[in-house]
């Protein structure tokens, strides 16, 4: 199973950071991925244009478009499609507890799970939820204990390299691999793995903007190492981290972009 954009959230994920201070000292893996937590929180809202450009082996490419508002106050977030032509107007909604995908043409919502395909991509509704990553992972440790953090070179960029196994049931990935930036701890390569090991998905984050202070990856590339010649492209435009109406998260708002 793969995963186009990871929680574009999520992630968006969205992978928000801060600039820090050059990094003098090997960090344990605790405090990288504490850092990046705390980034994550500082974003607030955000509203974006996101176009996914997928490739499946003989099936050729397809591009889905699509805006996206998300309150991190509140972990509510609304998509509204724009491309292809027969998706647009659809939408999902996520409020409180409550998660719901909207029919365009039958003007309907319906109630759907956090494990729910998104715009007909391998992305799911969990992967848009706001979750730290200290929450879902523990780091890889070694003899005593010790967590295990390597400094490497990807390509000509210095780096932290570090693994994570999850410590919760409901991830998309039980263990993944980190190659964040020495500098700042920006990810720019993760691998994603199953319990019994499998590699099934390498992402890279090539592109980064600055947006009132903040980094955010504008573009990641997903892998699919599972099923052979699959990759997908996410570009991120139109950023905004202006403060968002609170009725934009509602099912009326919705309707009323779909007409």
């Amino acid at each position: 199973m793969k995963r186009t954009h990871k929680a574009v959230l999520a992630a968006l994920s969205l992978a928000v950071t801060l600039a820090g201070s050059p990094a003098f000292t090997l960090p344990t893996v605790t405090e990288v991925i504490t850092r990046i937590d705390y980034l994550f929180e500082q974003v607030g809202d955000i509203s974006v244009k996101v176009t996914i450009t997928q490739n499946k082996a003989n099936q050729g490419v397809k591009v889905f478009e699509s805006l996206y508002y998300r309150r991190d106050k509140t972990d509510e977030f609304l998509i509204i499609m724009t491309a292809p032509e027969a998706d647009k107007g659809n939408g999902y909604l996520r409020v409180g507890d409550n998660f719901w995908m909207y029919r365009q043409n039958t003007r309907t919502f319906q109630h759907i799970s956090r494990d729910e395909s998104i715009m007909g991509t391998d992305a799911k509704g969990g992967d848009f939820e706001k979750r730290k990553l200290a929450d879902l992972y523990r780091p890889e440790t070694g003899a005593g204990g010790v967590e295990i953090i390597t400094e490497e070179m990807l390509g000509k960029k210095p780096v932290y390299r570090f693994g994570l196994v999850a410590k919760v049931n409901d991830v998309t990935y039980p263990r993944q691999v980190y190659w964040v930036q020495r500098e700042d701890f920006l990810t720019l390569k993760t691998q994603s793995y199953s319990l019994s090991g499998t590699l099934m998905q390498t992402a890279y984050y090539p592109r980064y903007t600055v947006v009132e202070g903040r980094y955010i990856a504008i573009q990641h590339i997903y892998i699919d190492e599972f099923e052979k010649g699959n990759k997908s492209i996410v570009e991120l435009t139109g950023i905004s981290l202006a403060p968002l109406d609170p009725k934009i998260f509602t099912k009326a708002y919705l309707e009323n972009l779909s007409r």
